[in-house]
This record gives C-alpha cells, sequence and structure tokens, in this order.
C-alpha cells in the first residue's frame, strides 16, 4: 500500500459521491448515525480545504472534515471513514490527527469537539486530548444538532432536548488554550525551582 494522507482540494471533489456512499454504508452496518451528507455539502468542504482525503494512488481509501460553529467558537471533526479493506492499518488515526492539526490550523482559537458512538474513535481523540464532556460544553448551533436527524437514535436525542445522547461528546481545548496553559505551567514550574 502507498496510502497518501492529505488536505483535500477542489480536485477532490470527484469523490464526493462515494465518500457519501461511504459513509451510509457504514452508518448501516453500525445501525448508528454518522451525519448523512448529500455529495455538494462534501464538494463544498474540498472546495474550502476543509477536508483531509486518504488516497492509494486514485483510489479512496478514507475520508474526514471540519466544521466551523459559533463565529468559529467550536470546529468539530466529521465523517471519519476509513473503507473497510483499508481498516487495522491506523489509517483512521492518522486522518484524525491531520484533521485536528488542519482544526488547529485554521482556526487557533476554536475548541474542537466531536462526537461518536465508536470505541476506536474515542481512543484516537483521546491521544489527541480531548475529554469526554456533557453535551452542554459542546456547540449549541442548531446546524451541528441537525445534522444528527439522519441517526437512527435522532429520537433518543431529540427526546433529551438536545442533552444527551448514546453518542459520547468529546471536547479539545482550542491551540490557543492549550498555549496559555502551557506557558503558564512553564511559569509555575520555573517558580517552583
Amino acid at each position: 500500500m502507498n496510502i497518501q494522507i492529505i488536505q483535500g482540494n477542489e480536485k477532490h471533489a470527484i469523490y464526493a459521491e462515494e465518500i457519501c456512499q461511504l459513509i451510509e454504508e457504514s452508518a448501516k452496518v453500525r445501525g448508528t448515525g454518522i451525519a448523512k451528507r448529500e455529495p455538494e455539502y462534501i464538494r463544498t468542504k474540498f472546495r474550502n480545504e476543509n477536508a483531509i482525503i486518504a488516497l492509494d494512488g486514485d483510489q479512496l481509501v478514507g475520508f474526514c472534515y471540519i466544521e466551523i460553529f459559533q463565529n468559529k467558537k467550536y470546529v468539530s471533526n466529521s465523517g471519519l471513514i476509513v473503507k473497510e479493506a483499508y481498516r487495522k492499518y491506523g489509517i483512521a488515526k492518522e486522518i484524525k490527527k491531520k484533521a485536528f492539526s488542519l482544526a488547529r490550523e485554521k482556526y487557533p482559537q476554536a475548541r474542537i469537539f466531536g462526537i461518536t458512538t465508536s470505541l476506536a474513535v474515542m481512543k484516537i481523540n483521546s491521544e489527541l486530548g480531548y475529554k469526554p464532556v456533557t453535551f452542554s460544553e459542546l456547540t449549541q448551533d442548531e446546524a451541528f444538532w441537525k445534522g444528527c436527524q439522519s441517526c437512527p437514535n435522532y429520537d433518543i436525542l431529540n427526546r433529551n432536548n438536545m442533552k444527551m445522547c448514546l453518542c459520547t461528546g468529546m471536547l479539545a481545548p482550542s491551540k490557543e488554550d492549550e498555549m496559555k496553559f502551557n506557558l503558564t505551567n512553564k511559569i509555575v514550574t520555573n517558580v517552583e525551582k
């Protein structure tokens, strides 16, 4: 395998239909929702360079995108998917790392979040510095929660006024907040010496 994991751009929009199909198939197999998206939505992510794509030559391997909420206060990493034949090689982890870096690079003031039912994604998120949180700590932007409507568990979320579901909310500090925290710790450590 010669897998390239790169920031997507407009030329990668040709993969939009295949990505949507892959997301839909995976959601059916898992029995939980990955927010269903239309090809034009995915093409927009490529045009705005808010996507990470993994390719084996010209074959789609995996994908993830970032989305901005509440005037750049929050950024989500969403739609993480890897074709079944390429799973168990750490590709999802590398895609997620690049999406996380892209979010921090483009939106350093934004807190990065996601929701998932996948234990593998929870482990990857934890390694990147995400912490489990209640949904009240996540964006309250209706546009984000509207994406959950395609999930078979949406009735649970809706019944609980968007406060809880089967997914686990995970949140990472913004790049700016992490830099402040590291600087504060460095100052405290130097004072203690």
